[in-house]
């Protein structure tokens, strides 16, 4: 049945993050900042991982896949910002909002998937020390490596196959700044139902119960072992190596939790745009400065690097 108030749409115009013309100029500017910042900031730590033989470690190894990967999230998301306010075009075709929708959602499960690759490698690490270079060699890591990239694309591909099997919409108006599920669902008048059950069980298992308890059993392992050392010294320098991960990890699943963990009819749409701003601008600024500034190693070779500069 064809809802009455029935639109062709054959493209889509993103709002954007304001509507107030006047914040158009100082929010542009704040998220160029907090884009360059990131990028910087991330394109530094995968330098420094490349270039120090120090750094050539599989804990330096997968975060500079998840600096990647937060390279490629704010990327797929901020982009049409910085279209809009340069040309104005704020319009986007249904394959362009479908694949930028794709690429969030697939960088999205691949650093959720990353995060727990590298929980299990903290878990080698303090649980299983002497068999650390044999358990997690080169192999291994590229492997897992590999697994989580592709995780994070299938695991999206559900969401895209819903989404764009919507045969009609109320508007072609996305009030966001990006092609995001929730937005086009507010817009369709297609039946939801569906999707909205497998946001509900299946997205929640698959992408966010899935990997949050498969990062959470190592440490669970790990606290265990930390416990039993002796000295408050060494449970603490041991807990020191962990803490980084465990700060990003946190911070990670807190943003996706208030973003996404909701039912559809109790989204506000203007507090989601803050809270995906929050999760693809600030989380990726966050991630190399809690990596950087609580690592020792980190701190070393980005002075010598500066030095080398120097020179």
């Amino acid at each position: 049945m064809e809802h009455p108030n029935q639109t062709s749409v054959t493209f889509f115009i993103i709002k954007g993050i304001s509507d107030v013309p006047k914040l158009q100029g100082p929010i542009f500017c704040l998220v160029l900042i907090i884009y360059i910042i990131s990028i910087a900031g991330n394109m530094t730590i995968v330098i420094l991982v490349c270039l120090d033989p120090h750094l050539q470690t599989p804990m330096y190894f997968f975060l500079c896949n998840l600096s990647l990967m937060d390279m490629s999230t704010i990327t797929a998301t901020l982009h049409k910002v910085f279209v809009i306010f340069i040309t104005g075009n704020n319009k986007v075709t249904i394959a362009g909002c479908m694949t930028q929708l794709y690429l969030f959602l697939s960088f999205t499960g691949d650093e959720l998937s990353i995060l727990t690759a590298m929980s299990y490698d903290r878990y080698v690490a303090i649980c299983n020390p002497l068999r650390y270079q044999a358990l997690m060699n080169p192999k291994i890591c590229i492997i897992m490596a590999t697994i989580c990239w592709l995780y994070g694309f299938l695991q999206a591909i559900p969401y895209l196959y819903f989404i764009s099997s919507f045969s009609c919409y109320r508007s072609n108006k996305i009030n966001h700044f990006f092609c995001d599920v929730v937005p086009l669902m507010q817009i369709t008048c297609s039946d939801t139902s569906v999707l909205e059950l497998y946001i509900l069980t299946g997205s929640n298992i698959l992408a966010g119960l899935t990997p949050s308890l498969l990062t959470c059993i190592p440490y669970i392992f790990i606290i265990s072992t930390i416990l039993k050392i002796s000295s408050s010294t060494g449970r603490r320098k041991t807990f020191y190596t962990c803490s980084s991960h465990i700060t990003v990890v946190v911070l990670l699943y807190v943003t996706l939790f208030c973003q996404y963990i909701r039912p559809v009819s109790m989204d506000n749409l203007n507090s989601k745009k803050l809270l995906s701003l929050i999760n693809t601008a600030a989380v990726p600024i966050l991630n190399p400065l809690i990596y950087s500034l609580k690592n020792k190693d980190v701190k070393s070779a980005l002075g010598q690097w500066v030095k080398s500069c120097k020179v």
